[in-house]
């Protein structure tokens, strides 16, 4: 009975880091999109 518990708390656990490490990955940045200049607070 508690390997079958335990089997099934491994794999909620493993599913639960593959959904995490899918959605964890960075957008890619069209090329089109250029970087702002930063411009300090100083110049106003």
């Amino acid at each position: 009975m508690w390997i079958i518990l335990f089997v099934v708390a491994l794999l909620f656990v493993l599913g639960s880091a593959l959904i995490l490490l899918r959605t964890a990955k960075l957008p890619k940045i069209p090329d089109t999109v250029k970087p702002q200049p930063y411009q300090d607070e100083d110049d106003g």
